[in-house]
């Protein structure tokens, strides 16, 4: 699964339905900038939006994963619900690895913060030990913020 070669069939058969990348977006219920990023290859289409993007473009959804039309002698044989359940699945993969990295975050904030109470008494161990403290807090609160747009995105 290419997906510049995916994003670059998205915008072959755009253009062949005469759609500008706006015209398809609203169709979609999307923002032409994602219609961009998508034939751009910077990102694939919502497993919750591929089927109505294959009937706007009148492929089929094992196309669409190909980066091709089948040719009509072509012995792939895919079920379309089976490589949505699976794209489906790769997303929320990709979502949980957001969150993960977010729970590490975390838990090395904590480990700093408490490393710097081990640390002080004289001027200079205060000083890394108050920059640990910072330190610490600011990877804490960036950990939560990445763990909570990890698990916002889970459906």
């Amino acid at each position: 699964m290419d997906q510049l070669e995916i994003g670059m069939f998205i915008a072959k058969k755009r253009k062949e339905r005469n759609f500008t990348q706006a015209q398809l977006a609203e169709k979609l219920g999307v923002s032409n900038k994602t219609i961009s990023k998508w034939e751009t290859g910077k990102c694939m289409p919502d497993y919750g939006i591929i089927q109505s993007l294959c009937k706007e473009l009148e492929i089929t959804v094992s196309e669409l994963i190909d980066g091709e039309e089948t040719e009509p002698d072509s012995i792939r044989v895919y079920d379309d619900n089976q490589v949505l359940d699976l794209i489906k699945r790769i997303q929320n993969l990709e979502n949980q690895k957001v969150s993960l990295y977010g729970i590490i975050l975390m838990t090395m904030g904590i480990a700093l913060f408490a490393v710097h109470f081990s640390i002080g008494g004289s001027d200079v161990k205060d000083f890394f030990s108050g920059s640990l403290m910072g330190l610490s807090i600011g990877e804490m609160l960036v950990g939560v913020f990445v763990t909570v747009i990890g698990f916002s995105r889970q459906k």
